[in-house]
């Protein structure tokens, strides 16, 4: 009887993992933005409109995709599969810091860091489904980055706090991840 109580404990003390869920990019964003599906308990109405504003001030791995860019291609995508449109859905990415090397074209990226930019075909991609992409103009001045060397697309703003200040004052909303 103590053996069985043992390991009746000694079950209960460790819990059953279950296998994570199976997360997959797209459907909006291809080859970016793994999320996976989820049973919502309150489920968002499909009418819902998202004006949401990143900030990353990071870099990250020169090496690899900016993981906090990538967030922006999951929202897009976890939302929109969950039935939200992609037109109700309006995102803006403010980079500040040295994550400003991040929106390079990829030539001025590899005179700085020796290889390619991995973060220009995602930032292509966002910017095809309506993601501004804001550079810091004080970041930008103080690591002697000029517009033309930034990505198409990328706006130069005064400064990511104005940045925030001006979307804030068109209704959007800042992630805190």
């Amino acid at each position: 009887m103590k053996t069985i109580f043992c390991l009746l404990f000694l079950l209960m003390a460790y819990p059953i993992v279950a296998e994570p869920k199976k997360f997959s990019p797209g459907p909006l964003i291809k080859n970016y933005g793994p999320h996976a599906q989820v049973t919502q308990s309150n489920p968002i109405s499909q009418e819902q409109h998202f004006k949401v504003a990143f900030d990353v001030a990071d870099l990250g791995d020169v090496n690899q995709v900016n993981r906090k860019f990538e967030s922006l291609a999951r929202f897009l995508n976890m939302h929109v599969a969950a039935g939200i449109k992609a037109e109700n859905i309006r995102l803006a990415l403010i980079v500040h810091g040295k994550a400003s090397y991040g929106v390079l074209k990829d030539k001025f990226f590899r005179q700085k860091f020796s290889v390619a930019n991995p973060n220009q075909m995602l930032l292509q991609e966002l910017m095809r489904n309506q993601v501004r992409l804001m550079i810091c103009g004080q970041s930008a001045a103080y690591y002697e980055i000029n517009n033309e060397q930034l990505l198409d697309g990328v706006e130069m703003a005064l400064s990511a706090m104005t940045a925030h200040a001006v979307l804030q004052q068109q209704g959007y909303t800042i992630n805190p991840f």
